[in-house]
């Protein structure tokens, strides 16, 4: 059943109309998880994180940055056209995995789909180097502007895939994915669009970003293992849905995922859109939402609609590896779901909080469950069983500002609609 807040019933010229559902048909990604759905699934059965040290002003710290072949298909791509040499990464992830979605759902004839990228910090390499240039020479580049303004991610896909339809770029900070994905639903269920490419791209490894991480305190710390009490952590540095740790653990990565959603249920549909929510709430602190976060809880009941609670077989939750990200998020879950409490899980322990991309790789997690009818859990989470059919699940983000978005997916029977 369809959110209540996407009712299947639209009053159109005094006559009413049924509304077709909305399916994904096509999610690519380029991450530490890898560069295809094939790479990403056997990640994901191995119960190794994915994180490697890179020095920032002379501290090592933990990321989860681009393997060598990732990294070499990006650098392939800035090499193929001279405008692209001068891009920053969070334009030429999108780029990238923009050309694979297209292919994967046999869009490369369809010029007139719209697009909506987000990031939340943008061409942040690019733009510190602009500044150390400018802070040196007094002078800024010709192209600091233009090559640092987020609009650049949308429009540079737009012109490299040769489109047509409308083009959007935002920042909704770590929620952005998914609110590119509403949308996506929105200008769909408006008539204005029959298909939407959507996603988000963040490039966030840089000396500035990390340090803002560490001033916030969230940051994971470099620990030796002779000097830790607690060995699992050095095992696991990002201890995302462990609700005993006494530190953050949030460990930062990069990457971009995209979606192409189509109305209809088609034979290349790979999850049905049942059901979105959105909320904000009243910010009391710049950086923190409630201790149990009611933007979560109101926007999990908005994507529920009237489905029944005890559908719901996995809650993949936003989790960054925070104490209190965590705890609030699991405390909002608790109460919306009461004693039907769905599997929980996160992809952050293995992949890092890649910002704006996260909330479309959580989706990317949840369609490749839904595929395998496989419960992918956190290696150092005791469930106490395991999920045999899974057919319906939640996908959460939210990021500074409260602004919370929950997704209700499900398996679909591949059948014309």
């Amino acid at each position: 059943m369809l959110s209540s807040r996407l009712e299947l019933l639209l009053l159109c010229d005094n006559s009413i109309h049924v509304m077709q559902p909305i399916s994904i048909t096509a999610i690519s990604s380029i991450s530490v998880l890898g560069t295809s759905l094939e790479e990403v699934w056997s990640n994901y059965n191995n119960t190794q994180h994915l994180f490697n040290q890179r020095d920032f002003d002379g501290e090592q710290v933990w990321i989860a940055s681009l393997g060598q072949k990732a990294n070499s298909e990006i650098e392939k791509l800035r090499n193929s056209d001279s405008k692209y040499k001068r891009l920053d990464n969070s334009v030429l992830y999108a780029i990238y995995v923009a050309r694979k979605a297209i292919e994967q759902a046999d869009w490369k004839n369809k010029k007139d789909f719209g697009i909506n990228i987000g990031s939340s910090r943008g061409a942040t390499a690019l733009f510190e180097a602009y500044h150390a240039e400018y802070l040196q020479t007094k002078k800024a580049s010709t192209l600091a502007s233009p090559t640092t303004t987020l609009g650049n991610i949308s429009s540079w896909v737009a012109h490299d895939l040769n489109t047509k339809g409308p083009e959007i770029s935002h920042s909704i900070t770590c929620s952005t994915a998914l609110h590119a994905l509403l949308n996506g639903v929105a200008w769909m269920r408006s008539g204005m669009a029959d298909t939407f490419l959507v996603g988000g791209s963040e490039a966030p490894l840089t000396p500035f970003t990390i340090a803002q991480m560490k001033a916030l305190k969230v940051y994971t710390k470099m620990l030796p293992r002779a000097q830790s009490s607690n060995l699992s952590h050095v095992e696991y540095p990002c201890r995302a849905l462990d609700l005993t740790k006494t530190q953050n653990t949030m460990v930062l990565g990069e990457g971009a995922a995209v979606a192409c959603l189509e109305k209809g249920i088609s034979s290349n549909s790979l999850a049905l859109i049942e059901g979105v929510g959105y909320a904000t709430e009243v910010l009391k602190h710049n950086i923190s939402i409630s201790s149990d976060a009611q933007c979560f809880q109101d926007a999990m009941q908005m994507a529920l609609g009237e489905t029944d609670l005890n559908q719901i077989d996995v809650v993949v939750m936003h989790a960054p590896g925070t104490i209190k990200g965590d705890a609030s998020e699991h405390r909002a879950i608790q109460k919306v779901f009461g004693n039907n409490l769905p599997a929980l899980t996160t992809n952050k322990w293995i992949a890092g909080h890649t910002f704006a991309t996260s909330g479309m790789l959580s989706i990317e997690l949840a369609i490749v469950m839904l595929k395998h009818q496989e419960f992918i859990g956190v290696p150092f989470v005791n469930y106490s069983s395991k999920i045999k059919d899974i057919k319906k699940i939640i996908v959460n983000a939210v990021g500074f500002g409260g602004n919370a978005v929950s997704i209700l997916l499900s398996k679909t029977t591949k059948r014309k609609f």
